[in-house]
Formats: structure tokens, sequence, C-alpha cells
């Protein structure tokens, strides 16, 4: 029985945290040596450099505001 109720305890504490995730943010990034831009939710490598975002979409097109 306390392992169940410690087990439900653990869930009602986890689910605020559950509900409030959101997707990671897209940028867009630029290429060092030919200029080349493309969107992305993580770094493409050494070669590439953070242009602009965060951006909501994979289109790097809409802005993601603060909350």
């Amino acid at each position: 029985m306390k392992n169940t109720l410690a087990i439900l305890l653990g869930l009602a504490m986890a689910c605020p945290a559950v509900l409030n995730a959101e997707p990671a943010p897209w940028y867009q990034w630029r290429s060092k040596s030919t200029g080349d831009m493309a969107c992305s939710q993580t770094p493409l490598g050494a070669g590439w450099e953070k242009f602009s975002g965060p951006y909501r979409d994979a289109r790097c097109e809409i802005r993601k505001t603060g909350k």
C-alpha cells in the first residue's frame, strides 16, 4: 500500500511538468564556408553558426515569443 501511494504521489508531482512541456525551438543556421542557410533544432556541426531564432516552426518563419 505504501509503494502504491508513493508511486501515485510521484506521478501527481510529475504531471504539471509534463503538461507544460513544449517542442524545442528552431533556429536558422548559416554555413561559414558558403553562406547557405538551414533551419534546425540542433547544431549542424562546426562549419555552421547560429544566425537567428528562436522560431516555432520548421521553416523558421514564425518567431517564438517569450512567456
